[in-house]
């Protein structure tokens, strides 16, 4: 068998470039886990996880900006979101919601790591390390982070400093993010699919707690094959599907049920936002207080809720100049402002308190 002259190329006919990255461990001695930081984080795991086993009867809500795109409006954000977690810390354990990567149906803005700038230059690097900057400030200040794992190299930049990750709908069926999953050191919450589907979310569960071995990059930007364990805290969160919601106690006890078919603990997180609020934020709310009551008359699968927040409600087209946008004002999904958050929290925390404890 001949070999193919070299000019005669079969690959890469549609890659423009090659841009070298940092590796993660390059970008973690620039920007390392400071002491504080590493507290902060591992008593947000080790307090998730304690309210996934049942030994910890708090719920815990998971709480932001749909993404994170201004990192002085986020950090404002989060100080805010500092004081009510603390607030209503012995009922709630408050996780703030840090997204960063956008996963996209067709084409859209791509998120603060991919496009930082916000005007298509698309600096990976800067954007990984903003991103790093901006979960060390907020974990600095007190509160743990969640964010949503979509690019399966950024938990090697960034996992350290993650408290909870989701897996989007769009995604859990995705071999690839089950395998990604399973050696995550966060909790893993896995969305039912787009179609409202459960049993795929079910099925990623089962698994993300399995070992896997598959190829990644390891910390000094080798590729390598990953040895993983299996992550036993996965578990379900409802988002609707279809365009409708699938928060109801029918629904809820529904997916009670194909987790223990499945022999998983039904450990259950109500997305508040998405199709279970028609895509209003201003349903965010009704639909949290409905989850609440379903706590109070006596349901105790639902371990959690998330809610899409910002300081200002609604959303704004990205413009090319930013200093025409507003200030604290999502450029993705809607959401609920944060005098309405403020009143979800404290009106949760104050349902919960006397049938929690």
């Amino acid at each position: 068998m001949n070999p193919v002259s070299s000019d005669t190329s079969t690959e890469n006919l549609h890659v423009a470039a090659f841009l070298a990255m940092p590796t993660p461990q390059q970008l973690h001695q620039q920007l390392p886990l400071t002491e504080s930081a590493a507290h902060v984080i591992t008593e947000g795991r080790e307090a998730l996880n304690k309210i996934l086993r049942g030994e910890d009867q708090r719920r815990f809500v998971v709480v932001g900006p749909c993404s994170i795109h201004d990192p002085v409006a986020g950090m404002d954000y989060a100080r805010r979101l500092k004081a009510l977690a603390d607030e209503v810390s012995d009922v709630l354990l408050i996780v703030m919601r840090v997204y960063f990567e956008k996963p996209r149906t067709t084409v859209g803005w791509k998120g603060y790591i991919n496009d930082p700038h916000m005007d298509d230059s698309f600096r990976i690097d800067e954007g990984m390390l903003l991103a790093r900057q901006f979960l060390l400030e907020v974990n600095e200040l007190g509160l743990p982070a969640g964010s949503e794992a979509l690019d399966p190299i950024s938990p090697q930049y960034l996992g350290d400093l993650i408290a909870w990750n989701a897996i989007g709908a769009r995604t859990t069926e995705s071999q690839t993010h089950r395998e990604m999953s399973s050696g995550l050191s966060s909790p893993v919450g896995f969305k039912n699919a787009t179609n409202g589907d459960v049993t795929v979310a079910v099925n990623a569960i089962l698994s993300a707690a399995r070992p896997h071995r598959f190829l990644g990059i390891s910390a000094q930007g080798q590729v390598s094959i990953v040895h993983t364990t299996g992550n036993p805290y996965g578990h379900l969160v409802l988002r609707g599907g279809d365009g409708r919601p699938n928060y109801d106690t029918v629904s809820i006890s529904l997916a009670e049920d194909a987790m223990k078919k499945a022999k998983i603990r039904p450990n259950i997180v109500v997305d508040c936002s998405h199709a279970n609020s028609y895509k209003k934020p201003e349903l965010q709310p009704l639909v949290m207080s409905d989850v609440v009551s379903q706590i109070v008359a006596g349901n105790r699968s639902i371990v959690g809720m998330m809610i899409e927040s910002n300081l200002v409600a609604g959303n704004q087209p990205i413009q090319a100049d930013h200093a025409k946008m507003t200030y604290g004002c999502s450029v993705t999904d809607g959401c609920v402002d944060w005098a309405s958050t403020e009143q979800m929290l404290r009106e949760a925390a104050k349902r919960l308190r006397p049938v929690l404890f």
